[in-house]
């Protein structure tokens, strides 16, 4: 006896499930005359009809039941086993501050997926705020100080050990011990506005306007072109610190709890994997 076709018992099985020939074809991404065509040369191949045409849709005879069951219980057994020899990669989503993707992340991603080829590491660039409810969000890093927020487990991830950076060329004309040194050079600001703060803070002013840029990466490949100093996380510029693009001619006072910090839910789905993301995060980060 011949073996129906693999792919038309597939279509069937879509359509039982669906009793609808457009919803079968929509799940196997074919179109709905393609699935109908395979479900009639089926019920040609077996000498009878396994769906009664309907107005509304489609409805099982009686040997379409019969039928579908086995049917459904033998592909189900065939996706089980092909799991077993090629199992999907795990899937965790990271939200990360578009800065701290473009400066830090980005080039070690070729190294997590050589260390972890299990994994399917997807990234979100957002400086928003992660849902882990209704996002997708799996592990979030967020720039700030430490908050305690119910159903949420934070950490710190890295200091922010803000440095002021310019390109070397300006580093050989800077002298700066403390902050008043620097008022009076191009000072270059991201989103967070960190020179306004820290100035405010020790009741000192620029003495020109503070050049703004909306993200960290911005304001740091502008220092790396001449045009200033920029304040940024020690994280986000030592790839240019050790290329040389970039000196240090001062260091901020660090802020109690402020830094990098690694938030998730508490329990959440793909713990295993998200765990794992952690761990090579923290690795990553570590000193």
């Amino acid at each position: 006896m011949r073996l129906p076709n693999l792919n038309a018992l597939r279509m069937f099985d879509a359509a039982a499930r669906h009793l609808n020939f457009r919803r079968a074809a929509e799940e196997l991404h074919l179109t709905q005359g393609a699935v109908a065509q395979q479900v009639r040369r089926l019920e040609a191949d077996l000498g009878t009809s396994l769906f009664e045409r309907r107005a509304r849709g489609l409805a099982l005879t009686p040997e379409g039941r019969r039928f579908h069951e086995p049917v459904r219980r033998a592909l189900a057994l065939i996706a089980d086993a092909t799991a077993a020899l090629r199992p999907e990669p795990a899937r965790v989503t990271l939200s990360v501050p578009p800065s701290f993707a473009a400066k830090w992340l980005v080039p070690r991603l070729a190294g997590f997926a050589a260390d972890h080829p299990e994994i399917d590491l997807q990234t979100v660039a957002s400086e928003a705020l992660a849902d882990f409810r209704t996002d997708g969000v799996d592990l979030a890093i967020r720039q700030g100080t430490a908050r305690e927020t119910p159903g949420l487990v934070s950490e710190r991830l890295a200091p922010l050990d803000l440095c002021a950076v310019c390109d070397p060329a300006r580093a050989a004309t800077v002298a700066a011990k403390d902050l008043a040194d620097l008022t009076g050079e191009p000072l270059i600001q991201d989103g967070h506005g960190l020179w306004e703060r820290l100035l405010a803070a020790a009741s000192l002013a620029a003495a020109r306007r503070i050049v703004r840029f909306n993200q960290t990466a911005l304001a740091i490949d502008a220092a790396a072109n001449g045009q200033g100093i920029a304040l940024a996380p020690r994280l986000l510029v030592e790839r240019d610190l050790t290329a040389g693009r970039l000196a240090v001619v001062w260091r901020a006072p660090e802020e109690p709890g402020s830094g990098f910090h690694l938030v998730r839910a508490e329990g959440g789905r793909h713990a295993p994997a998200r765990d794992a993301v952690a761990a090579w995060l923290r690795v990553q980060a570590g000193p």
